[in-house]
């Protein structure tokens, strides 16, 4: 049987996978993907990494008969190369970037429809790192022949043929202006036309492995290299292969992203954590975007042993006590600006561990529902990622929302959906996914509650 192998590029894991054509997982492998101090600056050892890479396809191509392999990565990476490697070491996207090029860049990247999200925190945005680069590294810019999207990178170290794709670009690189679907102007602007690869679609056969791959891993010659696509576009797409639309899937993890296939394509406003993004045919997409795994992480703090379901009966307890999470825990506003790093707990404090736990379950459940009201209303809601593990998140959110809301417990979204992209010219009839109605969970009290909290974090909490 025939395999499909996903490299999906996180900031901080990175999973190889094989799976069958129906995106079904057979087998992962995965490291961390650590960055490195600098010189030149805080950045990514994508060359250790390919080492990793290598090694572990030939170990599962021992294994599976692997036919194609589809790179995806999240949307804050990018490479710029010269005809051998990078032409300067990836920027990790969380570090600090000195405040003239940080103002500068401000003053450059144009208004919210031209980038496709806030200008965010630390060094996201491969249009600002660009700029860093091209100022302080001037030679080694000018060197340079392609910015590469991470997971076209990926694709172009297997395949030898640089390319990059939409859903990529409008992953908030503020190189492409999602609405509008062409590049930004600051691409023409800076002179920086020169270094864009061809667009292409994520599912297109960019070539077959370069040969010394092929004989280093032992897979075939004629091995198909996809583009590559963005993580959580791709993670909506296994529910476009599925025949679904008229939907927001809210994905949790490190991050919470909701996107939306019903896009107002005429709003022009710029919110705290509002995105635009592009699906794999490059049609617009509204989205939100925030750091709520962390968040659920200062809350719960460090797991100790085996971890318990949050009883319901836990989470009605912290309402009826009036003890509430406000926002933000993390290093980014989120939706409440003037929030980051003032996060705070009111009213009694949590009784202990597993209270805490009940609390961040409340919390980022209260954080979806904002996150859905912030994006277009769609007919029904699908929840996937880390937070569905706990029954109780999906019942809170059910009950907070007129729309039906579901579930789908597989864990692997983006490794199916990228899958999925090898078939996708030759699909005739939808892939079919389990999803499960969430049942709503109304403790006592949660109307109430839920008021109280959002007048509470909509305050400002500037110093």
């Amino acid at each position: 049987m025939t395999a499909i192998a996903v490299l999906d590029i996180g900031k901080t894991n990175v999973k190889l996978s094989v799976t069958d054509r129906q995106g079904a997982v057979l087998e992962t492998l995965s490291t961390a993907n650590p960055s490195l101090p600098g010189p030149p600056y805080r950045h990514h050892d994508v060359a250790g990494l390919e080492d990793w890479v290598l090694n572990g396809l030939a170990e599962l191509g021992g294994r599976h008969a692997i036919e194609a392999i589809v790179p995806c990565a999240h949307g804050s990476g990018g490479v710029l190369v010269d005809r051998d490697g990078p032409a300067l070491p990836m920027v990790d996207y969380e570090g600090e970037i000195p405040a003239g090029i940080d103002a500068a860049y401000r003053s450059a990247a144009g208004d919210f429809r031209e980038r496709g999200s806030s200008i965010m925190l630390g060094a996201a945005h491969i249009a600002r790192q660009m700029l860093w680069q091209e100022t302080c590294w001037p030679e080694a810019f000018k060197r340079a022949t392609h910015i590469l999207p991470l997971p076209q990178y990926w694709a172009w170290r297997l395949s030898g043929v640089p390319a990059a794709d939409v859903t990529s670009l409008a992953a908030q690189s503020h190189l492409w202006s999602p609405a509008e679907r062409r590049p930004a102007r600051i691409v023409d602007e800076r002179g920086w036309t020169r270094l864009m690869p061809p667009v292409t679609p994520p599912w297109t056969a960019l070539g077959p492995l370069r040969p010394e791959i092929a004989a280093r891993t032992g897979l075939r010659p004629g091995t198909r290299v996809l583009c590559g696509v963005h993580d959580s576009t791709v993670n909506l797409y296994r529910y476009q292969a599925a025949g679904l639309s008229d939907m927001t899937v809210v994905s949790t993890g490190t991050w919470l992203v909701a996107i939306t296939d019903r896009p107002d394509t005429a709003d022009k406003t710029e919110r705290s954590g509002v995105v635009w993004n592009a699906d794999v045919e490059g049609r617009p997409l509204s989205g939100v975007l925030m750091m709520a795994g962390r968040e659920f992480s200062a809350i719960a703090g460090k797991d100790d042993g085996e971890i318990e379901a949050v009883d319901l009966a836990r989470v009605e307890r912290l309402i009826a006590q009036g003890t509430m999470a406000l926002p933000s825990f993390g290093e980014d506003d989120g939706f409440f600006p003037d929030s980051a790093g003032r996060g705070r707990i009111e009213g009694p404090t949590p009784a202990d561990a597993r209270e805490r736990r009940a609390l961040a379950v409340l919390y980022t459940a209260l954080l979806a529902d904002v996150a859905l009201d912030h994006l277009p209303r769609a007919s029904q809601v699908v929840l996937d990622g880390s937070f569905v593990r706990e029954p109780v998140f999906a019942a809170l959110v059910a009950a907070m929302r007129a729309e039906p809301t579901f579930t789908n417990d597989h864990y692997y979204g983006t490794a199916t959906g990228a899958a999925l992209l090898a078939g996708h010219e030759a699909r005739t009839e939808p892939v079919p996914i389990a999803l499960a109605r969430a049942c709503p969970a109304e403790p006592a009290g949660l109307d109430a509650y839920r008021k109280a909290w959002r007048s509470r974090a909509d305050q400002r909490r500037k110093p």
